[in-house]
């Protein structure tokens, strides 16, 4: 049996930079379906279902995972080749980025940063390089995605449970995609279940298709669509309460006003309507408080129990876990970017028909055969 494919483990660091690059859904598209790829893989699904769920090859969802493995964050960043050869060989190229990234003291020298005239002296004397030029090393660096930061804070999970919720959240993942078979009281139905938002009445930046400028520009032309450049806010934010559902790859999302214990609930009373009441379901969900149980309200966990549910909680800061936050890009790109929805109705039926869309969708074969053959990643 061959050897099952996964990303090397992860820290806590890395898949909120893996959450970052997905959300944000700026940049390459190429590294935003690299890095799906790996927080897939990092949350346990396989290769098949990651080259499902993306709709690429399953050896090229390995390429990338392998990549990751090996390269890390620096595999996620497409390099494509041309020009004239490299300066500098790879492995010095690599030498000075490790070196850059390091701190001078490490290396014995009175100081606490590099400069480039201070990196420039340090690689020629220590033999990395026979000569190199302040301009030239800033350009390399830079080829190499490293660039000249303030130091930011992080945050790690100290929640003493991590190692047993990511183990739970992970089994139940292995059980959704049918690799493990559960067992006399497991869940047989799994959800993912999150909140997007606030959602605001205000222009959205985006992007378009528009006729070019410049010398070959029609005089006859329309003009680029604008946004507005003032407006006011004053009627509210409305919430996304999301979930989706993994064994089938349908997304399920009602929209309130308010987003609290009360609505959790009621969103989640509308996913046990979905199957019969001897189907026993499982959600995960991260620790925002109105999922949670205290000593004041145990609401929820008496509702799961009375209703055969399991609620599965990521760790703290570890929100990564959760599978449908690479579901929320493609929402947030389709039906909000360049929008100026001019009321809370008109907003959610945009939202609420891409979902419909996207689970009639889902099972195209022939739409997904046309985005393989577009496929750049």
């Amino acid at each position: 049996m061959a050897e099952r494919v996964r990303v090397r483990e992860i820290d806590g660091d890395e898949g909120r930079r893996l959450l970052r690059i997905i959300r944000r859904g700026t940049g390459s598209v190429v590294t935003w379906r690299r890095a799906q790829m790996v927080l897939l893989s990092a949350q346990g699904m396989s290769v098949a279902k990651i080259a499902e769920v993306t709709i690429t090859s399953a050896d090229r969802a390995r390429d990338v995972i392998h990549n990751f493995n090996a390269d890390g964050f620096d595999s996620l960043y497409p390099k494509y080749k041309g020009g004239r050869p490299k300066t500098f060989t790879l492995p010095e190229r690599r030498e000075i980025k490790k070196i850059a990234k390091s701190r001078p003291a490490e290396h014995g020298l009175p100081f606490s940063t590099w400069s480039l005239t201070k990196l420039a002296d340090f690689l020629v004397a220590e033999g990395v390089v026979d000569d190199i030029s302040h301009e030239g090393l800033r350009i390399l660096l830079r080829e190499e995605g490293v660039s000249f930061q303030r130091i930011k804070t992080w945050k790690t999970s100290r929640d003493p449970d991590y190692a047993a919720k990511k183990a739970r959240i992970e089994h139940l993942y292995a059980i959704a995609d049918g690799e493990v078979i559960p067992e006399e009281g497991e869940p047989d139905v799994v959800f993912c279940v999150d909140e997007f938002g606030p959602l605001n009445l205000q222009p959205h930046p985006g992007r378009q298709w528009a006729e070019r400028g410049g010398k070959h520009k029609d005089p006859d032309r329309e003009p680029r669509p604008r946004r507005r450049a003032t407006y006011t806010r004053p009627h509210g934010v409305r919430h996304l309460f999301a979930a989706y559902d993994l064994a089938k790859d349908q997304l399920y999302g009602h929209i309130k006003k308010t987003k609290n214990r009360s609505k959790f609930l009621e969103f989640c009373r509308y996913l046990r309507t979905l199957y019969p009441p001897t189907v026993r379901l499982a959600i995960v969900c991260d620790n925002y408080s109105p999922h949670l149980t205290t000593k004041r309200c145990r609401r929820v966990a008496d509702w799961a129990e009375a209703n055969n549910i399991e609620i599965a909680y990521t760790p703290t800061n570890s929100s990564w876990l959760n599978r449908i936050e690479a579901q929320f890009t493609a929402l947030r790109y389709f039906t909000l970017d360049g929008t100026d929805h001019a009321s809370h109705k008109e907003q959610g039926s945009m939202i609420r028909r891409y979902i419909i869309w996207r689970n009639r969708h889902a099972d195209d074969q022939r739409l997904r055969a046309v985005v393989a053959r577009a496929n750049v990643a």
